[in-house]
């Protein structure tokens, strides 16, 4: 074999060998970035889930203290016997009584020391301003200081929040109607980006404790 056979073999060799090296292709860098495309959303889409979480976790524990607070305001009434006050009243307005029929605001109770009633009225924050949105119930939080009471406080306002109390009688075995004894479902509902939740408390409230 001369030297000039010898040459143009080497040199194919070396052809072969760069090629069996190359980089990759654009398919295959294409194929790739799909699949961290995906990736990445299905890990953006886990966090925005738990952020979600976390906030519906906070308004069900407020849609719940807010639901028993006005259970317990019936019975501490009713408990009471404050003046003015009657087992009667214990009913929705369009029965005579003085709790307000369908879904009301979360406003601050009124003269009556119960919530839900035709005499409610517009709550206020600590140092006495009107809350937001028609007076719902509002909170003050610590701002980016982390420290309550300083000028960059928050107002959180439970304007998203409603809530429904509902009174219907309750009827004796024979199928008449108990004139002593009522039930009372409270059921306090809030709207976020992900729908309407709902805490729902039942009672029986009777003329004698």
């Amino acid at each position: 074999m001369d030297a000039a056979m010898k040459m143009k073999m080497a040199k194919n060799n070396r052809v072969r060998t760069r090629s069996s090296q190359g980089g990759f292709t654009l398919l295959e860098a294409l194929i790739a970035m799909v699949v961290m495309t995906v990736g990445l959303l299905s890990v953006i889409a886990s966090l925005t889930f738990a952020m979600s979480a976390v906030q519906n976790g906070e308004y069900d524990l407020i849609a719940r203290q807010k639901a028993l607070e006005a259970m317990e305001s019936i019975y501490t009434a009713r408990n009471s016997q404050q003046p003015g006050f009657s087992f009667a009243s214990i009913n929705n307005t369009s029965s005579g009584g003085i709790f307000k029929v369908g879904a009301q605001p979360l406003l601050c109770a009124g003269p009556d020391g119960m919530v839900g009633t035709t005499d409610d009225v517009a709550c206020t924050t600590a140092s006495g301003a009107t809350c937001p949105n028609g007076g719902a119930e509002c909170m003050v939080l610590p701002g980016p200081d982390g420290v309550l009471g300083t000028a960059d406080d928050v107002t959180m306002s439970l304007g998203n929040f409603t809530r429904t109390i509902t009174i219907t009688q309750v009827l004796l075995p024979d199928g008449t109607v108990n004139e002593n004894m009522v039930a009372v479902t409270v059921t306090v509902a809030y709207s976020v980006a992900g729908g309407t939740h709902s805490y729902t408390t039942n009672g029986l409230i009777s003329a004698y404790y």
